[in-house]
Parts: C-alpha cells; structure tokens; sequence
C-alpha cells in the first residue's frame, strides 16, 4: 500500500510539471529528455513503421528515404511515435533516427542562394520532394546542404524546422 500512494505522488508531481512545462514554454520534455515535438531524421534507406511502439505490433508502410526529416511526437522506451510531411503518424525504433536535421523541398522549383537575401546570386535550383541537410537558420532563412550544393533557403520553401527555431 506504501509504495502505491509514492508511485501515485510521484505520477501526480510529473503530471503538474508535465502540464507546467506545457503552459509555459508550449514544449514538453519526453522520457529521453529531449523536447517533444522535435525534428530528427531517417537513419537508415529502411525503416519499418509500426502501428504501436513494439516488435509485436505490424508494420504498416516502410520509408525508403536515407536523411529524410520526421518530427517527433511522442516516446514510448526506446520507440518514437513520427510525423512525416503529409502528417502520417507510426513507430519507429530510436536506433533507425539521428538527431542530424534535415530538410524537404516543397511546393515549387526553388533556388538555393549564396547568401541569405532575395538578391543573392543563385547556387542551384530545387526540385520539390529534393531531401537535403539542414545546417543553421537565422531569421527567416536557414543554410542547407542540397547533395552538395550549399545555400540559403527561406524557411516557408521547405519542410524540416518550427518557425522561429534559432539552429547554429
């Protein structure tokens, strides 16, 4: 009887942190420790999703994508529940993420600038669907790497990074 009345204090206390931390910042912090939502990437060209946060649970599609952005939505042990860009939801093992960001091209051809201004000369243009990394973002534009292309996108040209997300 003891030890159930400190486990239920003890799940009260993280309850109220949990809804403080919510209140507060708008950002919770998951059994890893690590903010929930957050962006991670495909570790691996297959990686199996599951319906629940388990081997015993059927895999339902796989992603085929090496360095493809997911967000993170929720933990599970060593099991991530993602978010893919068209708001598909699975589980995933941790061991097939990596804490490397990376980024989706998306709605049309866009081009990739040396410098982060609308007038800077263009160093590629991009295909939407293009997966490249996210290397730092500043204002409204973020430094990535396009299959070895490096330059400057504005953060509404792809998929990959929260809003006002400061990555150095």
């Amino acid at each position: 009887m003891h030890h159930s009345k400190n486990r239920l204090a003890v799940l009260a206390a993280s309850l109220c942190v949990l809804a403080f931390t919510i209140a507060v910042g708008g950002v919770a912090a998951a059994e890893s420790g690590l903010p929930i939502p957050r962006f991670v990437t495909l570790r691996s060209d297959k990686v199996n999703v599951r319906a629940g946060p388990g081997v015993r649970y059927p895999i339902e599609w796989v992603f085929e994508r090496k360095g493809m952005p997911v967000e993170v939505v929720a933990e599970s042990d060593v099991w991530r529940k993602v978010r893919d860009i068209e708001g598909t939801e699975g589980w995933v093992n941790q061991n097939l993420l990596s804490s490397r960001r990376g980024v989706i091209v998306t709605g049309g051809i866009r081009s990739l600038r040396r410098e982060p201004r609308d007038d800077a000369p263009i160093v590629a243009r991009a295909e939407p669907d293009v997966i490249g990394q996210l290397l730092e973002c500043a204002g409204p534009w973020c430094r990535v790497d396009l299959s070895g292309f490096r330059g400057w996108l504005k953060r509404g040209e792809f998929w990959g990074v929260y809003p006002n997300e400061k990555i150095e």
